[in-house]
């Protein structure tokens, strides 16, 4: 092979001519301390607040406090092997977590990392965890109902997409329950559900999504989990990646649903991280700030306009009270921020009475607007009878002192009661939630003991799905009672008590 002098000149002149000098420029620190999860790290001067740094062995950590000489570092991950000197470099990346179709079904972790054993996911979209919610201009009015398929809420406490709605309880009230029950209702509505598990038990979280798996609603879902285990950091940034996600959607034109279960273990999550870093402490050793760390949160939630998509994303943030103390900080400041609350209350929980919610304490601020108008004409009859109830209730013991009226109207709230209490895990459609409330605030149900409440609405129900189903379907479709509806009603329930309960009791 001859190799000829001039082939030689040629490759070495294109070399030459080809040549560019790339110059790489990394902004680096190093660890001058760490430990609990913090590191504080000297250099990374030109380093934003909220970047994603790397450690030397690959660990991800996030910009926190920028001071004048050094920069403090919450650790994303395991902090035992990172040691004082360690390189960090900055990445020029704001914290951001994957969104999009492809995390429906999935369980992922605070950083959008799948922790279910089934394979990475597949997406080219990525949104930062901390995001200026949308403008008062780019909203619309919260009009359209969330059905949660839970008689009590629907009812008297209506939720609507892009509204924000507290659920507020002592522990093992069925906050969860409640929440878990609206996500099940939406598996066939379109709406896209994300559940965000603040410091629970990892087995709690498990069972969670068995159930939602089992109910057929997982698939619609996607679940964020920083567990108990995860460290605080973790459990400080967990709801904004939720939120990020449920953003998504809703600049889509979707519609979305996130629960925050629940904010309560975020505060002390924040309050941790805070004191690591030596940020000076407020009320109850919290930071001065941590009103603003759940209101930029929350205010995220919207229905936005309908040349901006129409979208919405709904909130439901669960708050754990100690003792019934609502007028605790957290409380109180998420109450604050909130479009209402759903107050669950320990004694009526062990009284039986399931979902306990006190619909006395409980508000909705966005009220009928999110309701249809057939779910308006029943509910405010229902919720003046159980009001009386309340009052009257105090004077139950002395049943045979009573007068007849004061006797009947508290016989009328035992069997309103009574209908109200709904099994868990057995959302109700709205058109069968009109017609049952409609039979008990009209005296239907006045004969009837009340012990037998519940079987006689399982048995009337079954009976309008196999006999009055085009009655059902009307309700659905026209959304109000017609007159002529109404009386359809009034001789379903008749006929209905004549043949098949009068059998039924005789029997």
């Amino acid at each position: 092979m001859v190799v000829r002098p001039t082939e030689i000149s040629d490759i070495l002149r294109q070399q030459i001519e080809n040549y560019g000098s790339r110059m790489v420029v990394t902004n680096v620190g190093y660890v001058v301390e760490v430990g609990d999860g913090i590191a504080t790290v000297h250099g990374l001067r030109d380093v934003m607040a909220s970047e994603l740094v790397e450690f030397s062995n690959g660990v991800m950590g996030m910009a926190f406090n920028l001071e004048e000489d050094s920069v403090g570092v919450i650790i994303l991950g395991d902090y035992t092997d990172i040691e004082e000197g360690d390189e960090v470099k900055a990445t020029g990346r704001i914290a951001q977590v994957p969104v999009g179709p492809a995390l429906l079904g999935r369980v992922v972790n605070a950083l959008g990392e799948p922790i279910d054993g089934k394979g990475p996911i597949q997406t080219d979209r990525f949104r930062p965890l901390e995001r200026i919610a949308p403008g008062v201009v780019a909203r619309q009015n919260v009009d359209t109902a969330l059905q949660t398929g839970i008689k009590a809420i629907d009812s008297m406490i209506p939720i609507g997409r892009g509204q924000r709605e507290l659920i507020i309880g002592d522990r093992q009230t069925g906050k969860t329950a409640v929440a878990l029950d609206t996500i099940i209702n939406q598996r066939d509505t379109g709406v896209v559900s994300i559940y965000v598990a603040i410091g629970q038990k990892q087995s709690q979280v498990a069972q969670i999504v068995a159930t939602l798996e089992r109910e057929g609603a997982m698939e619609n879902t996607i679940v964020v989990v920083a567990s108990a285990a995860d460290p605080a950091p973790l459990q400080y940034l967990a709801p904004y990646a939720g939120c990020a996600m449920g953003e998504e959607v809703m600049e889509s034109g979707g519609h979305a649903l996130v629960v925050y279960d629940d904010l309560s273990k975020h505060a002390w999550a924040y309050r941790q991280v805070a004191l690591l870093q030596r940020r000076p402490p407020g009320r109850e050793a919290y930071p001065g700030d941590v009103f603003y760390l759940h209101s930029r949160l929350l205010e995220r939630a919207a229905r936005l306009r309908d040349d901006l998509g129409g979208g919405s994303l709904t909130a439901l943030p669960i708050i754990e009270t100690q003792g019934n103390d609502v007028s605790a900080y957290i409380p109180t400041n998420v109450i604050s921020i909130t479009d209402g609350q759903i107050y669950l209350e320990p004694d009526l929980f062990y009284a039986g009475v399931r979902p306990a919610i006190n619909a006395g304490l409980s508000v909705s601020r966005v009220g009928g607007d999110a309701q249809i108008r057939a779910m308006r004409q029943v509910a405010g009859r229902l919720r003046l009878e159980l009001a009386q109830y309340r009052s009257l209730a105090a004077f139950a013991q002395f049943g045979s002192d009573l007068d007849p009226a004061t006797k009947r109207q508290i016989d009328r709230g035992q069997r309103l009661t009574e209908v109200l209490k709904q099994p868990q895990y057995q959302p109700m459609p709205v058109e069968e939630q009109v017609a049952i409330i409609w039979v008990a605030t009209n005296g239907y149900l006045d004969e009837v003991p009340v012990e037998r409440v519940r079987a006689f609405e399982e048995q009337y129900l079954d009976y309008m799905r196999t006999s009055k189903a085009d009655l059902l379907q009307r309700i659905v479709t026209e959304k109000q009672l017609s007159d002529e509806m109404i009386e359809e009603l009034r001789k379903s329930v008749e006929e209905f008590k004549r043949s098949m309960w009068a059998g039924a009791q005789a029997g």
